[in-house]
């Protein structure tokens, strides 16, 4: 499975759960239960709490992978022929393991 497929189905599962308890907290309870007001109250920064965490991490992986890519193109431009040498090992390998 790949990342983007991965990342795509956490964002899917996230957005279902988002989506169930923001309707769960929609629905109906006795407002006048003191039980229910604080249950919703944690319910509802728990949400909050979880949205800002996966965001701040989708964006630590989007630096990071961003970072990667511009430290490699660098490293290619700096140094073509070692960068040339270096893919070709890679392929090297990559085509030893995938034939077995």
């Amino acid at each position: 499975m790949s990342n983007q497929s991965w990342d795509s189905n956490v964002d899917d599962d996230l957005a279902l759960l988002s989506e169930t308890l923001e309707e769960v907290l929609r629905s109906s309870g006795d407002p006048a239960d003191q039980k229910y007001i604080e249950l919703k109250a944690r319910a509802e920064q728990a949400l909050h709490d979880v949205k800002a965490r996966v965001s701040n991490a989708s964006d630590n992986y989007y630096y990071r992978a961003k970072k990667a890519v511009y430290r490699a193109d660098d490293f290619v431009h700096e140094k073509p022929w070692q960068g040339v040498g270096v893919g070709a090992a890679v392929g090297l390998v990559l085509g030893l393991l995938l034939r077995r």
